[in-house]
């Protein structure tokens, strides 16, 4: 799939793109913006090709109405799935796993500006995310055990402990419970609250920002983070000083140099 950010014409979310930030919103908001089959396979679509879309510099992903997302839609997801035998199954959790390889793998990063109900995939979605701006009223739970399932769903056991701690994640993994916002950013899953009047301005000025930076050094940062989960000290040391000298290869770097010299904002143009 190509993505044209300017023409960009989804069938199950809104895409807006402006100054280098693409703006995805879900837009279901009489059933508080749940997902389909059909919503996450174009979701995962859109990020996939987000990799070869360098005009596209940061995302904000949000939820339409006053809420981010419910999760899998009940009728739509949970009662088919109920009828489906094992092989339908796979390729179903497999699908939904690359929505969140897809959102790791793109090299922009990714602003979540969550509101009121962020449940189930919609925490998925939200934790998949780089960042995560939430208003004072997000509710946040991994809703997965409530109806039956394990907590390990869409990548959840190798992410969440790393943004919140083993501890936490396991106790919200195992009861399903809400995690309210004021928990939320105490344990570092949101990275601040803010107003909800002012919520999509404010994620949208940490875009705008990222989006002015240096993007070929935000991706290198970006796919750092992802593969230094596994590997020792030495190794992602060694790592980190190879990606590094990379970036020092740059005209990015020059033209920082440059500015600093002379006193003035750099003036990154991803190259």
């Amino acid at each position: 799939m190509s993505l044209d950010p300017t023409s960009f014409q989804p069938e199950h979310f809104l895409w807006a793109f402006k100054a280098g930030v693409a703006t995805i919103t879900l837009n279901r908001p009489e059933r508080k913006n749940p997902l389909t089959f059909d919503s996450y396979a174009e979701l995962r679509d859109a990020f996939r090709a987000l990799v070869y879309a360098p005009e596209v510099k940061a995302v904000v992903i949000a939820g339409a109405g006053g809420n981010f997302s419910s999760g899998g839609d009940v009728h739509e997801i949970i009662g088919p799935l109920t009828e489906m035998r094992m092989p339908g199954l796979l390729a179903f959790t497999r699908m939904t796993g690359d929505l969140v390889k897809a959102m790791r793998a793109c090299p922009q990063p990714i602003v979540a500006a969550l509101d009121g109900v962020c449940v189930g995939a919609g925490a998925i979605v939200a934790m998949a995310s780089d960042i995560r701006l939430a208003t004072p009223a997000t509710k946040t739970a991994f809703l997965f055990t409530r109806v039956g399932l394990a907590g390990c769903d869409m990548g959840a056991c190798a992410i969440l402990p790393r943004i919140i701690g083993q501890g936490r994640a396991s106790e919200l993994l195992f009861t399903g419970r809400v995690m309210s916002a004021q928990e939320g950013e105490r344990w570092g899953f949101h990275n601040r609250l803010v107003p909800a009047e002012t919520l999509m301005d404010e994620a949208q000025e940490l875009a705008r920002a990222l989006a002015s930076g240096p993007n070929f050094a935000h991706g290198i940062t970006k796919t750092q983070l992802n593969m230094e989960w596994a590997v020792s000290l030495d190794v992602a040391i060694e790592m980190e000083a190879q990606a590094q000298s990379i970036c020092m290869a740059t005209e990015d770097f020059r033209r920082a140099f440059e500015a600093f010299a002379a006193r003035r904002t750099p003036e990154f143009q991803g190259d």
